[in-house]
């Protein structure tokens, strides 16, 4: 079982305060880190439940070594939080200096986790060379995790949205709200379903679902322990309790991950499912992996969205080999690979203002795949909560659910 999540405190209150080791280069140095980088192996712990994105993650191991001489491992995690508890073992047993983790996919409750255990090293991440193009003072998203300020402890290298998707030759309107969908899954029992929690893609369709059920949204946006848990939430249980006679297996399984309900869509199980990446739809038509009727839509009052970063810990011995890679990875050359739905098809981070014509023409969006979203469609994106609602809506649902 994925290990729990650690607990969150007070975590607006963090200071940024520098945490260097003795032997990393200045991050404000920048030929110094490229110096200290030569030859480093770096350890990127990522999450590896998606071809896709173990794909792009592979092709980014081979411009390391190819561009920098850099060798990328990639330490594939089911769960993030169980990296976040290695390196806080590693700083209870006093390995300052040697760790096991270089580099960290990570946002949400693992970030917060990690600040609030002095388990990172910063600030970094607004010298890096290409963080400029993501141009922050206008783009305040690659600087904020989960309402929480970055304060260059973390570096953005991807957006996600939630995205519906749905097979336009079984359904003619999908639902554009969570009442609609409740009245759809009744109407159409077993076509539907979300990921087994703790799987991100399933939290965040616990939260998606709580914003717009919530009496008190506003709630969801400071630290849950200021709120009544059981009162914000009762609307979501009622709702779930109501919907999950009609989900796929009759809501007594779930689905392990959000791929899974691709596959699921694919074999025709299902015939509306969601995705945290909204090109995915598009992608998967691309690769024969979904049919040309395979459609993509967003709710009416728009869908929960955030930025996923890398951050560096604290006991890293390869911090310069790890900053080069997250500078990479925000270089227009990453970041349009990783766009290419024939690729991954994570949307970029980057402010297209910040580029010359040449290079925001390999951003271009292939609106003629039926599948994909055109960009103004992403336009109204909901804030992530406080990441302390993450924790407890994933243990509530735990014990609510699991085994019934």
């Amino acid at each position: 079982m994925p290990m729990p999540t650690l607990p969150l405190a007070a975590l607006a209150l963090l200071i940024a305060l520098p945490v260097h080791s003795a032997s990393a280069a200045d991050p404000n140095d920048w030929n110094a880190v490229l110096e200290q980088a030569q030859g480093q192996t770096v350890y990127w712990n990522a999450w590896g439940g998606d071809t896709h994105t173990n794909r792009y993650i592979e092709w980014v191991t081979e411009q390391m070594q190819r561009e920098h001489n850099i060798d990328v491992r990639h330490v594939k995690l089911n769960d993030t939080s169980r990296a976040v508890s290695r390196v806080l073992a590693e700083k209870q047993a006093g390995n300052d200096a040697a760790g096991s983790v270089d580099l960290i996919w990570i946002n949400g409750e693992n970030f917060a986790a990690m600040r609030e255990n002095d388990l990172l090293y910063g600030p970094y991440a607004e010298s890096l060379p290409n963080f400029a193009l993501t141009n922050a003072d206008a783009n305040p998203e690659v600087i904020t995790d989960f309402t929480l300020p970055t304060q260059g402890y973390e570096s953005p290298w991807g957006k996600a949205q939630i995205t519906f998707y749905y097979d336009s030759e079984r359904i003619e309107t999908p639902p554009t709200n969570m009442a609609e969908l409740l009245d759809w899954a009744e109407a159409n029992p077993g076509e539907f379903t979300y990921p087994r929690i703790p799987d991100f893609t399933g939290s965040t369709f616990l939260k998606q679902a709580l914003i717009e059920l919530s009496d008190n949204p506003d709630a969801l946006y400071a630290p849950m322990e200021e709120s009544d848990f059981q009162a914000v939430t009762a609307p979501l249980w009622a709702y779930l309790d109501e919907l999950h006679p009609h989900l796929w297996r009759s809501g007594r399984a779930f689905p392990d991950a959000g791929p899974t309900l691709r596959t699921l869509m694919s074999n025709g199980e299902l015939s509306l499912a969601f995705t945290f990446y909204p090109s995915e739809p598009a992608a998967a038509v691309a690769g024969y992996e979904l049919p040309e009727s395979t459609r993509s839509y967003v709710l009416e009052g728009g869908t929960l969205g955030n930025v996923h970063f890398v951050a560096i810990p604290y006991n890293s011995p390869h911090k310069a080999g790890a900053m080069l890679l997250a500078n990479f990875l925000l270089s227009p050359e990453a970041q349009a690979y990783k766009q290419d739905i024939d690729v991954w098809g994570d949307r970029t981070v980057l402010d297209m203002n910040t580029l010359d014509a040449s290079e925001r023409e390999r951003f271009a969006i292939d609106e003629s795949n039926p599948a994909m979203l055109a960009p103004e469609a992403l336009a109204n994106t909901l804030p992530e909560p406080h990441p302390s609602w993450m924790t407890a809506l994933q243990n509530a649902w735990q014990e609510r659910y699991v085994g019934n």
